[in-house]
């Protein structure tokens, strides 16, 4: 199904203010964005218009009680054509925003409309994407409530836009983690298997508590007993052992990434022994002599080694430079299909 988009162009594009050899993350903006808004039941007035600020109510429901969530993705240079940009399984970030959208009680955006609106916005924005090694553009689908009412009850208005970033890696050295055993990222029977805005502001007061410890992140554990690992602040979480790499088993309480599950897949394709079950904290502890490595997945950080982990006062070193063969092997291989330098078998790329 097509639909009509309405398109406003810049009057004069702010391309001259992108360095690509001086990046960063999140701080400078393309000159579009897609918005759809939700109304009577349908989405309506699909507009592409320049990028710039909303005018809200005070009284936004958003702001208020909460139905806020979003999707994180990244178009990469093609190395085939240097006119190509490709995006990594986008249909899959549709539909998690689907699943995040029922959770919280806001209506499913069609999975067309979504790409249709995406794809639209990176043609007209593709001179953004970066060409630098490591650089690529970063993509924030959204919905947030929009009724200007004070009473707890789903919204009936809401708003869906897309905006994009070019940026550079989002960490750059080894990470030192601190496993949480006070505060929770989510419960069971919770939101913590949704990406909606609250899931990351009730992480930063322990992450800044971590950070003052001499940590870059905390390790999140399970909230009933604190015992098994789930995940870090925004990524996945993988151990390698000698015989096994294994990543906590998915519950409501862990976000279902697609890079975590591309990374599995690409495991298991290279020839690695993958478990996805739980994994208690005692166990690494325990078999730290087997440990070879451990490693983060996320759309932003991509894969990101741990350098070690914190856990009641005493630091567990894992990280050596010689030692990371599984999670090179792996991101390597995922990077390669991602700008269609190597085959792709799963059919995870689109080129625009």
């Amino acid at each position: 199904m097509k639909f009509e988009i309405k398109v406003e162009k810049v009057k004069e594009s702010r391309i001259s203010q992108f360095d690509p050899q001086n990046i960063g993350f999140g701080k400078l903006f393309t000159d579009h964005m897609f918005i759809a808004d939700y109304r009577n039941g349908a989405w309506t007035d699909l507009r592409i218009i320049p990028y710039g600020d909303f005018t809200l109510s005070p009284a936004t429901s958003a702001i208020h009680y909460g139905q806020s969530i979003f999707e994180g993705m990244k178009a990469y240079a093609s190395s085939e054509n240097e006119q190509d940009i490709t995006l990594f399984r986008p249909i899959e970030n549709a539909k998690r925003l689907n699943r995040s959208a029922e959770r919280m009680a806001m209506p499913h955006i069609p999975e067309e409309l979504f790409i249709q609106g995406l794809e639209t916005l990176l043609d007209m924005d593709r001179a953004w994407v970066p060409r630098t090694e490591g650089g690529a553009l970063y993509i924030r689908p959204y919905m947030f409530s929009t009724d200007d009412y004070i009473g707890v009850k789903p919204s009936d208005t809401y708003r869906f836009a897309i905006f994009c970033c070019p940026v550079g890696p989002y960490y750059n050295k080894a990470l030192k983690v601190k496993v949480e055993e006070e505060y929770s990222r989510a419960a069971p029977g919770g939101v913590g298997f949704t990406k909606c805005a609250g899931n990351y502001g009730s992480a930063l007061h322990p992450t800044a508590l971590a950070q003052k410890e001499g940590y870059d992140q905390i390790l999140w554990t399970d909230p009933v007993e604190h015992k098994f690992v789930e995940e870090t602040g925004t990524t996945n979480f993988f151990a390698v052992f000698e015989n096994e790499i294994v990543t906590p088993s998915l519950t409501q309480t862990l976000l279902a990434g697609i890079t975590r599950d591309s990374v599995i897949q690409g495991l298991k394709k290279l020839g690695y022994h993958v478990e996805e079950r739980p994994l208690a904290v005692t166990e690494l502890i325990e078999r730290k002599n087997e440990l070879k490595e451990l490693f983060i997945t996320g759309t932003a950080a991509t894969l990101m080694n741990l350098e070690g982990f914190g856990y009641r006062g005493e630091y567990v070193q894992v990280y050596q430079e010689d030692q990371n063969e599984a999670s090179q092997k792996v991101k390597n291989w995922l990077q390669s299909i991602k700008i269609k330098a190597s085959e792709d078998p799963f059919n995870w790329v689109v080129t625009l």
